[in-house]
């Protein structure tokens, strides 16, 4: 992956992680399992966000939720169990995992699992919007 020519400018301190998690994005993004949704939403002036997966088949005790370092981590992992004589298989029983980066701000709410859809609800408190005066030494 390129790197963008805006991220290079020294008015912008500190931003190379960015790159970092853009690169990381775009080698978990090319796979499409499971599908999930994304919504925004404001709730009493805190900005909210709702991660939806369809993970049908899948019980609480095969999932698992991490987060740190400013991704969400979903895994999902399931046995094949008895040995079955299928005439058609179309489910498959397979692993997941899904990684989605969010801003340092953000934090996990809570998630639930619902008709084989997991939940997993994100919220940014409003920020407090404080200027501050920094004192000037004078060195001799």
């Amino acid at each position: 992956m390129a790197s963008a020519p805006i991220l290079k400018s020294s008015f912008l301190l500190g931003f190379n992680e960015i790159e970092r998690t853009a690169a990381g994005m775009a080698r978990t993004a090319s796979d499409g399992y499971p599908p999930y949704n994304i919504e925004r939403f404001a709730n009493n002036g805190a900005d909210r966000l709702r991660i939806t997966l369809a993970v049908a088949g899948f019980t609480a005790a095969q999932l698992e939720i991490t987060e740190g370092q400013g991704q969400l981590i979903i895994r999902g992992r399931q046995s094949e169990g008895k040995a079955r004589v299928y005439l058609h298989r179309g489910i498959a029983a397979r692993q997941f995992q899904r990684v989605f980066h969010f801003a340092e701000a953000m934090q996990v709410a809570g998630a639930t699992l619902d008709h084989g859809l997991l939940c997993i609800e994100l919220v940014r408190p409003e920020a407090e919007r404080a200027v501050q005066k920094i004192d000037i030494t004078v060195r001799d």
